[in-house]
């Protein structure tokens, strides 16, 4: 088989530096054996075109990025939005930076795919301004902007976000490009775009905390107008930034009046119950009890130690065996990763002859052409 000798090599030792990584590692990745990628490094061999492009497809690149001569130009290779990501989690994986660029890939399609449907029929991001306001007033104020009603589960806090111009994606729960591993302690980031930002969610065992950092992740956008990563510790800062966006997602998600529902005569005493004494407004508002309580501690109604006492007891819970789960509908699981509005705008691109059916394929996670056709039916209530 014919192999390319003209690979820029000092570009595959760029990306393996920007990556982190070893040449055996990236061996291990790309399923080239370790032997023949060092001669291809080392100058004495080259690449079969398959593999140069799943080595391209690796670090989220075209195949020509390797073939182009001179150096990286560092200041274009990653986004602004990247770098922001990048020197806040220096630490990040890999596979967690490959991911962030797959998400800028992903709405950059979008974008480009919603302008040629029909440009004057776009929604475009315009959220309120909060010149004056306290961040709960604007957590108030953005309630408002979303339109939310007074009971909210995930999937409806995401399409009110989703009808504002922005998009929501959802890491998903099995190995795969669209994961977030289950080790990594990132619950989610969001990606600054002043026309159309982008938030990303890890899948959780729970949707309610789920929903928290949505919320969370949008504090950032519309209060930071910068794009941020964020972690479980992030998600209980009690300073700067971090702060602000909790007290935001906070507010937004349990405003002042929601509370006067809870009766306090009522509150058990052991920590192990508070759920249950909150189950109805837990599952109105589609958020988890310690939002709630959190919220309450904010408005002197619960001690702090007891809330302490909780997170204690939550963080060391037993939990019932997990059970396997079941990709019966993967024709589906493009709308949970990417979410409603990105799904329609792919299939009415498809619909007007303005993309292939590849194309919608590789568009929406790489669907077999049999599942992207269960999905437009499924779409079109068939």
């Amino acid at each position: 088989m014919e192999r390319i000798q003209s690979i820029n090599l000092e570009r595959i030792g760029w990306c393996l530096a920007d990556r982190g990584m070893t040449r055996d590692e990236l061996a291990r990745e790309v399923d080239i054996a370790p032997a023949t990628l060092t001669k291809v490094l080392d100058g004495e061999a080259g690449l079969t075109f398959n593999q140069l492009r799943k080595l391209a497809a690796f670090f989220g690149r075209g195949t020509l990025f390797f073939l182009a001569p001179g150096p990286v130009d560092e200041t274009t290779a990653h986004t602004p939005q990247f770098r922001t990501l990048a020197n806040q989690k220096p630490e990040l994986s890999a596979r967690l930076k490959l991911l962030i660029e797959r998400v800028e890939h992903q709405r950059t399609i979008y974008m480009a795919l919603r302008e040629e449907l029909d440009p004057e029929d776009v929604v475009r991001f315009s959220p309120p301004k909060f010149v004056g306001l306290s961040v709960a007033e604007a957590a108030q104020t953005v309630r408002q902007w979303l339109g939310l009603a007074d009971r909210n589960d995930f999937n409806s806090y995401r399409a009110a976000l989703e009808a504002r111009g922005l998009l929501v994606f959802q890491s998903n729960g099995y190995q795969g490009q669209w994961q977030i591993a289950k080790e990594s302690p990132i619950l989610g980031f969001s990606l600054y775009d002043p026309t159309c930002p982008v938030i990303f969610v890890k899948k959780q065992d729970s949707d309610a905390r789920q929903t928290f950092t949505l919320m969370h992740e949008l504090g950032h956008l519309l209060l930071h107008k910068t794009s941020s990563i964020d972690d479980e510790s992030d998600l209980h800062s009690h300073a700067g930034a971090e702060q602000e966006a909790n007290a935001f997602a906070g507010h937004l998600l349990v405003p002042e009046a929601f509370l006067l529902s809870i009766r306090d005569d009522e509150r058990p005493d052991e920590v192990a119950m508070l759920d249950d004494w909150l189950a109805p407004q837990r599952k109105a508002w589609g958020v988890s009890g310690e939002v709630i309580l959190r919220r309450l501690v904010d408005v002197g109604r619960l001690p702090k130690a007891q809330y302490a006492a909780y997170r204690q007891w939550w963080a060391t819970r037993e939990l019932p065996p997990k059970t396997g789960g079941s990709r019966a509908y993967r024709n589906r699981e493009p709308k949970h990763i990417f979410g409603d509005g990105y799904v329609r705008t792919v299939l009415d691109a498809l619909n007007s002859r303005r993309i292939s059916l590849t194309k919608a394929s590789t568009y929406l996670d790489n669907l077999k052409i049999s599942d992207l056709h269960e999905l437009e039916r499924h779409y079109a209530g068939i």
